[in-house]
């Protein structure tokens, strides 16, 4: 009997030192976060731009369309909907319509890596938010709309994620503005070309 109760005060102990040392761990992994300095944004006041090859909305112009249809053959998913008709008075087809469901879309890229007269581009818009699951099937009209900056919305403060800081900023928040990113845009190396 004697050696059962020395058996559970023993085990007790050994748990007891276990769970302190489990205590003690995750209060480092807490110290170690707190020393750090917050990557929290405030986000409808302020929002991160998006890095140089973000793969935000698909942007559609529809006078470039041919109606191959390689989009929707690279699509992993089939998704892109292309609707034309076969017009024997020129021997070409004529888009009617085209439409992609953001809902579905696992934007990889593909239709726009592969378009072959670059009809589609990848934009910086990432709020795709929508309440109805429908509204997310966006049209040739819905995807032909001009993409939206984040840099040009004037009630936003635009953020730089911290691999787009210039050398030795830290903070995004104290960015002065017309700063340069560590990056260039894809832009602005076609202008330097």
């Amino acid at each position: 009997m004697f050696n059962n109760i020395l058996k559970q005060v023993g085990d007790y102990a050994k748990e007891s030192l276990q769970a302190a040392k489990y205590i003690g761990q995750g209060l480092a992994v807490t110290f170690d976060h707190m020393s750090r300095r917050p990557i929290t944004v405030q986000y409808p006041y302020e929002k991160l731009i998006p890095s140089e090859r973000f793969r935000g909305r698909i942007h559609f112009e529809f006078d470039k369309c041919i109606a191959c249809e390689v989009c929707v053959r690279v699509c992993p998913i089939n998704l892109p909907v292309v609707d034309w008709e076969f017009n024997k008075a020129v021997k070409k087809k004529e888009l009617k319509h085209y439409s992609i469901d953001f809902g579905v879309c696992i934007f990889c890229g593909n239709c726009v890596e592969y378009c072959p007269t670059n009809c589609l581009s990848m934009t910086e818009e990432y709020e795709l938010a929508a309440y109805d699951r429908h509204d997310l099937n966006y049209d040739n009209v819905a995807l032909g709309r001009l993409p939206y900056k984040v840099t040009e919305d004037p009630m936003v403060t635009p953020l730089r994620e911290l691999g787009y800081l210039p050398k030795g900023v830290i903070e995004p928040h104290n960015l002065p503005k017309g700063s340069q990113r560590a990056g260039q845009h894809p832009e602005d190396l076609v202008k330097a070309e």
